[in-house]
């Protein structure tokens, strides 16, 4: 993701990489960005911590993992910088205290920056409140075999919006795997089950199921460069707003 930005960001004239950086001791400490992305030199050399490249006037952009992001919202925060962040995996925890420190700053928070699943989350949205119970709500999440956390972010993202849309409380609603005798399922629930092979970059579908009929809503993402260019798009748009928390539906007006 890292190199899908730069690259991405090289190419659009409203925006200018500022910095860049990797864990401590991987290889391409040093080394250009823009080098590291396939492309010509940008004088952007990557740096081993946040705190050496962020900035008051720079958008943070975090795809990483829950310890890491908290600290890089810990930097932006106290050097003035807005956030973008699209990492999942957040424990709630985790979660709670990236909210309060980003309420701090201007930020972006979502579990997928893709303007397709944001749109995706609407129609879900609209199909819950309008089909009956008797339509039992699933979510099916495909991705790649190397992932760390599962259901993914964006599939408990949905089984919220699924959840709000028929005023149930997700944490009771939601059945996150089966096994074994469990018996009929129960009306309310929203399952949701997570695959992992091969390179998948990222399927997402959602499952009302009625009495005979079957309505079905899917995004699957080709390349990250849907993640990397809402994400550029989030923080060209959270630039100039005020302090607080955005999601995607803000960005894109919905």
């Amino acid at each position: 993701m890292g190199r899908l930005l730069v690259a991405l960001a090289r190419d659009d004239a409203r925006l200018r990489v500022t910095g860049a950086t990797e864990a401590p001791g991987h290889a391409a400490l040093g080394r250009d960005a823009g080098e590291v992305a396939g492309g010509g030199p940008l004088g952007v050399p990557i740096a081993a911590g946040l705190a050496a490249v962020c900035r008051r006037d720079a958008i943070v952009l975090d795809f990483t993992m829950p310890a890491a992001t908290l600290a890089h919202a810990r930097i932006a925060v106290e050097r003035g910088a807005g956030l973008v962040v699209g990492t999942t995996g957040l424990d709630p925890t985790q979660d709670r205290e990236l909210r309060a420190l980003a309420a701090s700053t201007r930020a972006v928070i979502a579990p997928n920056m893709s303007v397709g699943v944001t749109v995706l989350a609407e129609l879900v949205a609209t199909a819950a409140r309008l089909l009956d119970a008797s339509f039992e709500a699933e979510i099916v999440e495909l991705h790649h075999h190397a992932k760390k956390d599962a259901p993914s972010g964006t599939a408990l993202a949905l089984g919220r919006v699924v959840a709000g849309a028929r005023q149930q409380e997700f944490e009771r609603a939601a059945v996150l795997a089966r096994q074994g005798l469990v018996g009929a399922r129960r009306p309310e629930e929203i399952g949701i089950v997570g695959l992992r092979a091969g390179d998948a970059v990222g399927d997402h579908t959602v499952v009302f199921g009625g009495l005979g009929e079957r309505l079905e809503l899917t995004h699957r993402a080709q390349s990250r460069e849907c993640l990397a260019r809402g994400a550029l798009r989030a923080a060209l748009w959270v630039a100039s707003r005020p302090s607080g928390i955005y999601t995607m539906r803000d960005v894109l007006g919905l």
